[in-house]
């Protein structure tokens, strides 16, 4: 499975940016995949921001909130990030994951990821 992101950039704090993640598998196999979005900020860990599971339900850092929405279009074998009010602790590397459901819509990351795309968030 290859993830492949785009849509990171250089965006003014209060800006927008909608990423999307395209997998190379059937629409059949991927629409039973759970898939995240992960960030990795600099000198930090890497961590959850959103994931949207087989049914299509969503969960979201508390930190992105009200601000950021991920969704998914399983017709194009793709998940998508829609990041607004964007501040410069947004800032880092954002990843897209495969992964699964591991019961009560808590996500378990998988294997495959993608190579990340760039988000740098001025003030």
């Amino acid at each position: 499975v290859q993830l492949v992101e785009s849509g990171g950039g250089l965006v003014q704090a209060g800006g927008s940016l909608r990423l999307s993640c395209a997998a190379s598998i059937s629409r059949n196999i991927f629409s039973i995949l759970a898939m995240g979005w992960y960030r990795q900020a600099p000198g930090k860990q890497r961590e959850l921001v959103a994931a949207v599971f087989r049914d299509g339900s969503t969960k979201h850092a508390v930190s992105v909130k009200g601000r950021f929405t991920i969704s998914r279009d399983n017709a194009k074998s793709t998940v998508y990030l829609q990041m607004n009010s964007l501040t410069p602790y947004d800032t880092g590397v954002y990843y897209c994951n495969a992964g699964s459901d591991g019961g009560s819509y808590s996500y378990i990351a998988g294997a495959y990821w993608g190579q990340g795309t760039q988000v740098i968030v001025s003030s």
